[in-house]
């Protein structure tokens, strides 16, 4: 499998740029500036297939390459990232690095697939679950070591030490900031692997390999891809074997990415830098108004000095992302009306395109309870602040 030179080691070349540059095709005469789709479920050889020949469209693609490529070199990774047919897939993929039998400790407040994947293969006997409040670090802690507590649950895995930590931070919905640094160190102490969900953050924001992540995890259907028309995973990590296992997963299960759907990634991917440049200071400007509107109850941002997750988020994030939360005085019926009322933003699911997006997280079944009812999960996009703000106003007044 060809790669191109590792940007960062090459010319130490600032993220910003590296959106820009990394995957691009050689520089020969004629060539293309960008990659070429490829469409070919098969490739020519003889003989037995030497390590890195493309042999079949179910283990390699020259679309995938460049992508790969990008979003490795953002993430610091040494090896090439994973593309995967969707994020769930991904997500399942590093699912299947919990020995069977072992014990997974995952934040109550996760990407909802994640929660519900992981509670469908505990509920079939493949390995359990404990989950935490992510930033409340003591209570990780002792997960990861063992507890008591789970034992008189009657799992019978209580005092085990843990397999697999599971991170996300900010978390989705709830925005907690977890100690990165800190929880992976524990997490490969007690003999875990870490995996994290950078999905919210993106790579321009955090950057969990450097902080001792094993794996890292994106739902590029979100920010990485940005426009709301593809749906694709991703997974990156330095480690040979975890990558090995990982390939392989991705192979025998079929959760392979479309070309076409990759490609239009990889173009998304381009644009990074200056969505979320604009989107994390239309979220900042409208997490400090949203503070002081009497009817929202709460406003959940890491950017807040006075947020639990701020001082952590200032440590370890370049910026403080671009989603912020919102509880509605008056409950979830309250909260409803907001989002029919808005007109520029768009009350749908997901996060993370140039649009605009609000929902309330608690109408979707199997949402955590933990989530407030009155709960608004705001996607900013990348329009005019203040028309933004005007919308929103407007619709929290009525």
């Amino acid at each position: 499998m060809s790669q191109a030179p590792n940007l960062h080691s090459a010319g130490n070349l600032s993220p910003d740029t590296v959106v820009v540059s990394a995957g691009r095709p050689p520089r020969e005469p004629d060539a293309p500036v960008n990659p070429p789709i490829v469409l070919s479920s098969t490739f020519h050889g003889t003989g037995t297939p030497a390590p890195g020949d493309r042999v079949y469209g179910r283990f390699s693609n020259p679309t995938w390459d460049p992508f790969e490529t990008a979003l490795s070199e953002l993430e610091g990774a040494a090896l090439p990232a994973l593309v995967f047919s969707s994020g769930l897939a991904a997500v399942s993929a590093a699912l299947s690095l919990v020995p069977a039998g072992g014990i997974l400790v995952m934040p109550q407040h996760s990407y909802q697939g994640s929660l519900l994947l992981a509670a469908e293969e505990a509920a079939n006997g493949r390995f359990t679950v404990r989950t935490v409040d992510i930033a409340d670090t003591e209570q990780v802690l002792a997960a990861l070591r063992g507890s008591d507590a789970d034992a008189d649950a009657g799992s019978g895995d209580g005092t085990r030490p843990a397999d697999m930590l599971w991170i996300e931070s900010p978390t989705n919905p709830m925005l907690e900031v977890a100690e990165i640094d800190v929880l992976a160190h524990a997490a490969h102490d007690a003999g875990a692997l870490v995996v994290a969900d950078n999905t919210f953050s993106t790579p321009l924001v955090t950057r969990p390999l450097e902080l001792g992540a094993d794996v890292v995890l994106h739902s590029v259907t979100k920010y990485l891809a940005g426009h709301s028309d593809v749906i694709l995973g991703a997974l990156a990590t330095s480690d040979e074997d975890l990558r090995s296992r990982l390939h392989n997963h991705r192979s025998l299960h079929g959760a392979i990415a479309g070309p076409f759907e990759v490609w239009l990634a990889l173009r998304g991917l381009r644009t990074l830098a200056l969505r979320i440049e604009r989107s994390q200071a239309t979220a900042g400007l409208l997490a400090d108004r949203l503070l002081g509107h009497p009817a929202v109850e709460a406003v959940r941002y890491p950017g807040l000095p006075g947020d639990a997750g701020y001082e952590r988020a200032v440590k370890q994030m370049n910026g403080f992302g671009s989603i912020l939360c919102i509880e509605v005085a008056g409950g979830a019926e309250a909260a409803e009306a907001v989002a029919a009322h808005v007109r520029l933003w768009l009350p749908a699911t997901s996060l993370g395109g140039v649009e605009s997006l609000i929902e309330r997280r608690r109408r979707q079944p199997g949402e955590p309870h933990s989530v407030p009812e009155n709960l608004l999960r705001l996607s900013v996009g990348i329009e005019n602040a203040e028309d933004l703000w005007s919308d929103l106003s407007s619709a929290l007044a009525r």
